[in-house]
């Protein structure tokens, strides 16, 4: 398995992301100092003081002029300066609107000129970007990522026969017609599944969007795959591939989903994806490992009554978390911080730290993945601040340069998206296209730290080599980890300054 990357070619790797033709792939790396980044941290309400228009210092943070661009790319993006030399931040995706600061400032990188963007960094209007917020890209990809919060999107695998790709909404004649079947009612068996899913809320229906309105056809964004259109749609997806949806509407009886990408796809002819309940916890100020998980799909909390003996009390919901105060009862049952009694037996225990690696020291963040117990734990310096259960690469403890197993070592993060597409990696049979892979984090080559929509086995191994989190998960790390993803960006590139991630046995 081959997989691009962003930063570097990959040999057989851990999570191959799908760089749509048009996109650049090989981007020098940030070559900002740590002091030099520090400085602008420091100070964010900083003003402009160098002479020369366009260079690394005349990036920093402004005050919001009023004046506005959108993009209208799939990749925007964002450069530490605008001379021949210039390296990259991040980017921002189609849909994104950033406060710029001007004069604009061209050149032979730029005919339609820089813009500065807060925090930081310098765009280019013209294909990526626009000051026309009203141009159509930008407001067909308005719905942006949610972040901080479970899923950035709502997602959906393919069904077989996969939903045809149409770019703009098709009568019910030609419906029947590219479909060759009858799709009366499938919008109202939909209804009844979603339902019976528990999942109204995130494929809830509506009048399409104004943007589709009068046979309005959609433009993609500029770099993402133009494919052969028919008349009104662009062939099937493959059965093989996830969507993330940025909204969705009913018409014609049916209910569709606007893809990420920009296309429309008929929900009926999807799975719709339930996100996987499971979370780990935060451990507050003043507490500690460890913390179990409930591993058998019926356990029972118990009681410790007057008469010395346990009774049960509660059960315990598959996976649950734990908390635990250390203590063992005879009979090897544990106490936990709430007063409960749970059976050793019953738990997968993470247990505190006995020793701690050179670089856990004071408040310096770093995450902890142990490929045996499959679980990760996030540290500031010696002190756990959360747990949870995860999937990590399927070989175990195989050589990961010819097996699908996760690296091991000592890595920093080195570079954040807030959704990633993902071909030929996980666990779909050896072929998928997973759109928009939420909340994906790079620490080593294609190996990342992601959340996950398309299975729901944390705990046991299951992926080609990344680091698999739940939905809440997965977003709870993102944004603690560094470097962090400023609000309006998709992505952020640092080599300087990313949490460790310590992949051990």
């Amino acid at each position: 398995m081959r997989g691009l990357s962003l930063i570097m070619s990959l040999g057989l790797a851990a999570c191959a992301r799908a760089e749509p033709p048009g996109a650049e792939t090989q981007p020098r790396t940030v070559t900002v100092s740590v002091a030099q980044a520090a400085a602008r941290d420091e100070h964010p309400t900083a003003t402009p003081h160098t002479t020369e228009p366009g260079s690394l210092e005349d990036n920093l943070p402004f005050a919001p002029t009023g004046e506005r661009a959108a993009s209208i790319a799939w990749r925007t993006w964002i450069y530490t300066d605008v001379g021949p030399k210039r390296s990259r931040y991040g980017y921002l995706r189609a849909g994104a609107v950033v406060d710029v600061r001007g004069p604009p400032i061209k050149n032979d990188g730029c005919e339609g000129g820089w813009y500065r963007v807060n925090p930081r960094g310098f765009v280019c209007l013209g294909l990526g970007a626009t000051l026309d917020l009203e141009n159509p890209v930008a407001v067909a990809s308005a719905k942006r990522a949610v972040r901080g919060d479970h899923f950035p999107y709502a997602y959906a695998l393919s069904a077989d026969p996969a939903p045809l790709l149409y770019f703009r909404l098709p009568s019910a004649r030609e419906m029947r017609e590219s479909e060759q079947t009858d799709v009366a009612g499938r919008g109202a068996i939909l209804k009844e599944k979603l339902k019976n899913l528990g999942v109204e809320a995130l494929f809830a229906g509506g009048e399409p969007p104004p943007f589709l309105a009068h046979g309005e056809k959609l433009k993609k964004p500029f770099g993402v795959k133009q494919p052969l259109r028919f008349a009104y749609h662009a062939g099937n997806a493959s059965v093989d591939s996830g969507f993330a949806i940025s909204q969705t509407f009913d018409w014609e009886g049916r209910r569709f989903g606007l893809t990420t990408e920009l296309d429309i796809i008929a929900l009926d002819r999807t799975k719709p994806v339930v996100p996987s309940s499971f979370h780990g916890i935060a451990l507050a100020e003043g507490e500690d490992l460890p913390v179990g998980f409930s591993m058998p799909r019926y356990a029972q909390r118990y009681a410790l009554h007057a008469d010395g003996r346990l009774y049960p009390s509660a059960a315990l919901g598959y996976r649950e978390a734990v908390a635990l105060t250390g203590k063992k009862r005879p009979g090897g049952v544990l106490e936990a911080r709430d007063g409960s009694f749970v059976p050793e037996s019953a738990l997968r225990v993470i247990e505190p730290r006995t020793t701690f690696p050179s670089f856990a020291t004071g408040d310096r963040k770093w995450v902890d993945v142990s490929i045996k117990q499959q679980a990760l734990v996030a540290y500031v310096g010696r002190r756990a601040v959360y747990v949870t259960l995860v999937s990590t690469g399927r070989d175990g403890l195989m050589d990961p340069e010819t097996t699908n197993s996760t690296v091991r070592g000592t890595f920093m993060i080195y570079q954040k998206d807030v959704s990633s597409t993902m071909d030929g990696d996980e666990d779909r049979s050896d072929s998928f296209n997973l759109h928009d892979v939420p909340f994906v984090q790079y620490f080593h080559k294609g190996y990342a730290l992601h959340g996950t929509y398309w299975h729901d086995e944390f705990g046991k191994v299951r992926s080609h080599g990344c680091v698999n989190l739940a939905p809440a998960d997965a977003a709870w790390l993102f944004e603690w980890t560094d470097p962090e993803v400023p609000p309006a960006w998709h992505s952020v590139i640092n080599k300087d300054r990313g949490t460790v991630v310590y992949v051990r046995p």
